[in-house]
């Protein structure tokens, strides 16, 4: 890939204790967003935690992204707290400065020293597109697949928007959360969906790498933003999508209106994580104008009520751990664990089958 940086391994890693990174399986073999394009200033570097480890981004003069491990190979300063001059990231204890490659440039105290190569500090494949930074944790002499795109963005017709919220509690448990109908009732009453206690039919489908879920509920509504996103009352139609190894993609059709809700889920620490959402709808001239003005509210009203009972169920996990009893409606739960704890487990063994399901059950 042109936008990925060669990696040139760094100073001895053998004393580094281990990290979510070293013990993850081929889930590090993915891209994970570090940022929105607009928190990464030319001006100054920031500090992002992805897998447990600790990176520095900064951008060139060109606007091109760098990643590099966050720590000065001096004295352990955080990179992430120095600055940006001539496409190089100056540390702020002693001014050591490197440039993009990761390799130390300049010595202030003693300028005559030259840094071997092997000594550089590791760097990151970076890639940015639709509004986000993405970051590869894996090895970047061998990158496996390309980030995902989001659906419509500055698509004619289509208005998007990011939110950035910090969840406590880990990757699967955020993207079950937001492929789950039947919680949306009690967490979200009255500002998503109420309880109907009707039989919602539903397709599951899982492939080698995703979970894609039909329901058929035409009649169904989402609360009373449908004046909005769809005053004409036309037939609702409902899919959620699960990409490895963590992204959910929901969408909501009205006839020619239609409103998507993809979350990019980056894991910080075993029970932190950083959600990426995108908002994206196209409801015409007119509505599109007046939704900029509610939906962001709205959405994030909604997530907040999320934060809250993923935080809740990750305080009660740490205590008893996963200690779970399954219904039927919860296979789409277990299709997701499967794909995700076979990543983590390295691949290894058989890899679990395609398979296609019918479930029913009320919400």
């Amino acid at each position: 890939m042109s936008a990925s940086l060669k990696l040139n391994q760094s100073d001895d890693t053998s004393n580094r204790p281990s990290s979510m990174r070293s013990e993850c399986g081929t889930l590090r073999d993915r891209w994970y967003v570090a940022c929105t394009s607009d928190e990464l200033a030319k001006t100054r570097p920031i500090g992002r935690i992805i897998l447990d480890e600790h990176l520095v981004l900064l951008r060139r003069k060109d606007g091109t992204p760098i990643c590099l491990l966050d720590r000065c190979i001096h004295r352990n300063a955080m990179l992430s707290e120095g600055r940006v001059r001539n496409d190089k990231l100056i540390c702020p204890y002693h001014g050591w400065t490197y440039d993009s490659t990761g390799q130390c440039v300049d010595i202030p105290s003693h300028p005559e020293k030259k840094i071997p190569a092997k000594r550089c500090l590791e760097s990151f494949p970076t890639l940015e597109q639709d509004g986000v930074v993405w970051v590869y944790m894996g090895d970047p002499d061998d990158i496996r697949c390309e980030p995902f795109r989001i659906p419509f963005f500055n698509s004619d017709g289509w208005r998007t928007y990011y939110m950035v919220t910090a969840f406590e509690n880990n990757v699967t448990n955020c993207v079950e959360n937001f492929m789950d109908v039947p919680h949306t009732a009690h967490v979200h009453a009255g500002w998503f969906r109420n309880t109907s206690n009707r039989p919602i039919r539903t397709d599951v489908e899982r492939t080698a790498d995703s979970v894609l879920v039909t329901y058929h509920q035409e009649s169904d509504t989402i609360g009373f933003t449908d004046r909005l996103l769809n005053p004409s009352g036309a037939p609702m139609k409902h899919t959620d999508h699960f990409y490895m190894p963590n992204i959910t993609r929901v969408d909501y059709t009205f006839g020619k209106r239609q409103f998507i809700i993809t979350s990019q889920c980056t894991p910080v620490g075993p029970m932190k994580t950083m959600v990426y959402t995108t908002i994206s709808y196209r409801c015409g001239p007119v509505h599109n104008g007046m939704l900029r003005f509610f939906l962001p509210w709205y959405t994030r009203k909604v997530i907040d009520q999320d934060v809250d009972i993923l935080a809740n169920q990750s305080r009660s996990l740490q205590r008893y751990g996963a200690d779970y009893m399954q219904m039927p409606a919860d296979v789409v739960h277990l299709y997701i664990e499967s794909l995700r704890e076979w990543a983590e487990n390295g691949e290894t063994g058989t890899a679990p089958a395609p398979i296609e399901r019918e479930m029913t059950f009320h919400a």
